[in-house]
């Protein structure tokens, strides 16, 4: 059929569930046509709006056409779309934010509304009901299980020969589940498609997009400093006995931060050749795997530039055996991050001078993107840090604050804040020893003499002042600075 074939079958109220994990993995043809057809049915003055359950972020083709025509009832788990964020912070769409490992078995559970139709792009599909994923698999396999009907995007882009590259495996639903058998980053446990009973796909849409994902900011002096920090601190780990001289698996989140923090582990000659666990596979990852810096990786998505998905596929036969990609319940596993011995990197948007982390509201309102992955690997990790630039907007922001204006991870998963001025050990540390410690090793200059004010004005364990503790957050409102906080004008 044609996109817009497909997307007739359609309704007002349908809930669909996209494959894909970021813009890896995605449909792009059939939810644009759905998006056109959302704005025909608004003109003529007919409602139009469905749910979505996606993987992760996913690329303009549907967070962006579908929030620009307004065609949105319900979004989950993560996003990273201007225009849906836009609908998200005025209220037009309604967004519940989630760990990305609950979501499979949360919509198995029947804890959240049922899925219609399932929209899964593949690189291959046989006779039999085989589904030959491409670059990202979220949770297709739960929701080409549960969907009434699934609709597939045959996209010529990615060769059939990717075969091979993805581990789909599924546990079972509690009072049945056993243990996930992933005990060295490189097992296989299930199968390289999805299998689906040939009766339920409703349509396939032959396309040859390109994937939407966009290259990454080049490593500026603030990130390159930050990955240095972030290496040199693992050094001394490893030197501290810490960590095995063998080192131990990586997952680093998303980004360019994230971006520049393996590029400096993979200059450093004192770190080993190291293998990663992790949700999204980036380019970074690509370059040290060609230097032989990184053994092997296990992730959800290529989440790499065109370029490098372009070079993967011309040398299939070198990466095959160095990639896998599996359903976010399995990279994102509890069970499977406590085993492995997981070091974890990931990014905070803001910090409080306790060691508590938010990783998605900006001034404690605004939904930025959500928690996405972090919470499931800070709080299963064997070291877990959290990393972020000290400033932003120049220097009218400060990413350390006396409190977190939202909370997604508290001071008992955090164990060590990376910023571009320095380190912070937060572990076996009282609140007090931790604030001490964060103000002088990771706070721009220019805000550490109020973050030491503002330590002077609490008492008790964890010495906040309840009057004064958002007095950046209020003058960053006030003023667009939150170098005009005035703790005396509070007090």
């Amino acid at each position: 059929m044609s996109p817009e074939e497909a997307a007739s079958f359609i309704k007002d109220g349908d809930n669909i569930g996209f494959s894909g994990f970021t813009a890896a993995g995605c449909p792009k043809a059939v939810p644009v046509a759905i998006a056109k057809q959302a704005e025909e049915k608004h003109a003529e003055g007919k409602p139009f709006k469905i749910g979505m359950y996606t993987g992760a972020s996913t690329g303009d083709s549907i967070d962006g056409y579908l929030a620009r025509a307004n065609a949105i009832k319900f979004r989950t788990p993560y996003q990273s779309s201007k225009d849906l964020r836009q609908a998200m912070n005025e209220g037009t769409t309604d967004y519940f934010d989630m760990h990305l490992s609950h979501l499979a078995q949360t919509l198995r559970y029947g804890f959240l509304e049922k899925i219609n139709y399932a929209i899964i792009e593949a690189a291959d599909i046989t006779d039999s009901g085989e589904i030959v994923l491409t670059c990202g698999v979220g949770i297709a396999p739960t929701i080409c299980e549960y969907a009434d009907k699934i609709i597939i995007e045959l996209n010529s882009r990615h060769p059939k020969e990717i075969r091979g590259i993805h581990d789909i495996y599924v546990p079972l639903d509690p009072p049945l589940r056993r243990e996930i058998p992933v005990y060295h980053v490189n097992d296989r446990i299930g199968t390289p498609y999805i299998k689906v009973d040939p009766s339920k796909i409703l349509c396939v849409v032959n396309t040859n997009l390109e994937n939407e994902g966009g290259a990454f900011t080049p490593v500026d002096e603030t990130t390159a400093r930050i990955g240095d920090n972030v290496a040199d601190f693992l050094v001394r780990e490893m030197h501290l006995g810490h960590i095995p001289k063998s080192f131990l698996p990586i997952q680093s989140g998303v980004g360019n931060i994230a971006n520049a923090v393996l590029g400096s582990m993979g200059n450093n000659s004192a770190i080993p050749e190291f293998n990663v666990y992790t949700e999204v596979i980036q380019d970074a990852v690509i370059d040290l795997m060609k230097k032989d810096r990184v053994k092997f990786a296990s992730g959800c998505s290529l989440t790499v530039s065109n370029p490098a998905i372009s070079e993967i596929y011309s040398d299939l036969e070198f990466f095959r055996n160095k990639i896998l990609l599996r359903p976010q319940e399995l990279s994102n596993n509890p069970e499977v991050i406590r085993r492995l011995g997981l070091i974890t990197i990931n990014t905070a948007l803001e910090a409080d001078i306790f060691g508590n982390i938010n990783s998605t509201h900006v001034v404690g309102t605004k939904m930025m993107n959500g928690i996405g992955g972090s919470g499931d690997f800070t709080r299963n990790a064997y070291l877990s840090i959290f990393t972020t630039p000290s400033v932003a907007k120049g220097t009218k922001i400060s990413a350390i604050v006396p409190m977190v204006s939202h909370l997604d991870h508290t001071e008992h998963s955090v164990s060590v804040l990376i910023t571009e001025h320095g380190v912070a050990d937060l572990r076996g540390k009282s609140p007090k020893q931790r604030a001490h410690v964060i103000i002088e090793n990771c706070v721009h200059p220019e805000y550490k003499q109020l973050l030491w004010d503002y330590l002077k004005l609490g008492k008790g364990h964890t010495p906040h002042n309840l009057k004064a503790c958002f007095a950046f957050h209020n003058a960053f409102n006030e003023t667009g600075d939150m170098h005009k906080a005035d703790f005396s004008k509070i007090l």
